[in-house]
């Protein structure tokens, strides 16, 4: 078997803007490591080439015909069943917060959310595509913001309970960092990061559920309520 074959990441595009499937090929050529093998306008051909092709990665927009509402992410929802292994890195011109919630909503795990604004960028868009083939995640800086800026009615709530230190891991585990990338960020010992992870998780009542779920309905908490740091 050729090693670098093995190694590509097979990536199918979905937009309904030729210019911006054009312009995410064109990015997307020129890195290393990934090969786009279908580009698609809408959500039937996107489910047509995911069929044929049966990519590494998908990279969509969240709105395409036929019906213009929020198809990328119903495909994404549907890959999460089917074909769990396939990563979605979702584009959008949109930082609503519900839209990140929502393809969050039954984990983060081979999930991104990029805004289309920093695609131009091509180092996020690639890392977000390994990131996701990976299994692991990323959330874009502006889309975390705007989350974090939906604030709640309620005064209180579950993250007033936390320090400073714990609201602050929180938010990288919110941007899908893990244990021993958050210790280099911090100049933590990982251990000391398991530690603040494991009070965020009892002080939220997280206590009962896997892991990984423990850490997905954080980060929603997280990314769902306001904090009065």
């Amino acid at each position: 078997m050729d090693t670098a074959a093995a190694s590509t990441i097979r990536v199918v595009l979905a937009d309904d803007s030729y210019l911006v499937r054009e312009a995410l090929v064109h990015v997307l050529e020129a890195a290393d490591g990934i090969e786009v093998v279908a580009s698609c306008r809408d959500r039937d051909t996107l489910l047509a080439a995911i069929e044929a092709e049966h990519p590494d990665v998908v990279v969509t927009d969240i709105r395409m015909p036929p019906a213009e509402a929020d198809e990328g992410l119903q495909v994404a929802d549907m890959l999460r069943r089917t074909q769990p292994g396939t990563g979605v890195v979702v584009l959008s011109q949109f930082s609503e917060p519900q839209y990140g919630l929502a393809l969050l909503d039954q984990g983060s795990d081979g999930r991104a959310y990029l805004l289309k604004e920093h695609v131009q960028f091509r180092g996020q868009l690639v890392s977000a595509i390994e990131s996701v083939a990976r299994g692991g995640s990323m959330i874009d800086a502006k889309v975390v913001e705007g989350l974090i800026n939906a604030r709640s009615q309620a005064q209180s709530g579950p993250l007033a309970e936390l320090t400073p230190r714990e609201l602050e891991i929180l938010s990288f585990v919110a941007r899908g960092h893990s244990n021993q990338a958050i210790a280099d960020e911090l100049f933590l010992t990982k251990r000391a990061v398991e530690k603040h992870i494991n009070a965020i998780f009892l002080k939220l009542d997280l206590t009962e559920a896997a892991d990984v779920s423990r850490r997905v309905k954080a980060a929603l908490i997280y990314l769902a309520e306001s904090h009065t740091g």
